[in-house]
């Protein structure tokens, strides 16, 4: 039995594929096939088509990697024959009918606020000035600096866009609990993973553990070992 090999990461919004270098190039050590969809977070539908363009490309089962609002992304794209699981990173796990929009809506009292500003022609942004405190508390001062200048504007049918049919009710699972998160709480992913089923683990970082931490975000490479021998399991029974 060939084991799965085949690995797609969706970046969130903000930022771009390259969030994921770290994370790409451990994996590519490990012996998986790597791609990296490259997202324009305008609108949840034209992320979910280039996550799906990229699913058709892959030549067998793959599992799909998806951090913050990559997560709703995936949660819509992973439905696609191709996926045999999915990996939450510091994620959104939406259920149906829902939206990051609608997930962020009503905070519990206490819980940090991303510093998102007031949407410019349909488009959001984080505060320059608290990009590193909120979303990379745990990078190079100089990197996140870099991220908060080089921000990709997040679009508003993107924040809104809801959930028809969420893939992680009908495939396995796994969730990355960053423990230091500013901008989705803690015990939020906790729920959302918990309401998933995943098999969660949890690391000490900020929200940009893909990028701080890119060992701990290789959470992908365990899901695969899981079905792998889940499988085989099954098989020689």
């Amino acid at each position: 039995m060939t084991q799965l090999q085949n690995i797609v990461l969706v970046h969130g919004g903000f930022v771009d594929g390259s969030g994921w270098q770290g994370v790409h190039d451990l994996l590519r050590a490990d012996g998986f096939n790597v791609s990296v969809v490259q997202n324009s977070t305008v609108s949840l539908e034209s992320d979910v088509d280039a996550t799906q363009d990229v699913l058709d490309a892959q030549d067998g089962p793959s599992i799909l990697v998806g951090h913050s609002y990559g997560g709703v992304v995936i949660s819509e794209a992973g439905t696609h024959e191709n996926v045999a699981a999915l990996v939450y990173i510091a994620a959104f796990a939406p259920d149906e009918g829902e939206s990051v929009g609608s997930l962020i809506a009503d905070p519990p009292p206490g819980a940090p606020v991303p510093p998102i500003l007031p949407p410019q022609n349909g488009f959001l942004y984080l505060d320059r000035d608290k990009f590193a405190a909120s979303f990379a508390a745990d990078v190079p001062l100089d990197l996140a600096a870099f991220m908060a200048d080089s921000q990709v504007p997040w679009g508003l049918d993107a924040l809104n866009g809801k959930v028809t049919d969420p893939a992680w009710r009908s495939k396995p699972s796994w969730y990355l609990v960053a423990t230091d998160d500013r901008m989705i709480p803690p015990p939020a992913q906790r729920a959302m993973a918990e309401r998933a089923g995943s098999t969660t683990t949890e690391a000490p970082g900020g929200h940009a553990i893909c990028g701080s931490q890119p060992g701990p975000s290789r959470t992908s490479s365990q899901a695969a070992r899981s079905l792998h021998e889940t499988t085989a399991t099954a098989t020689l029974g």
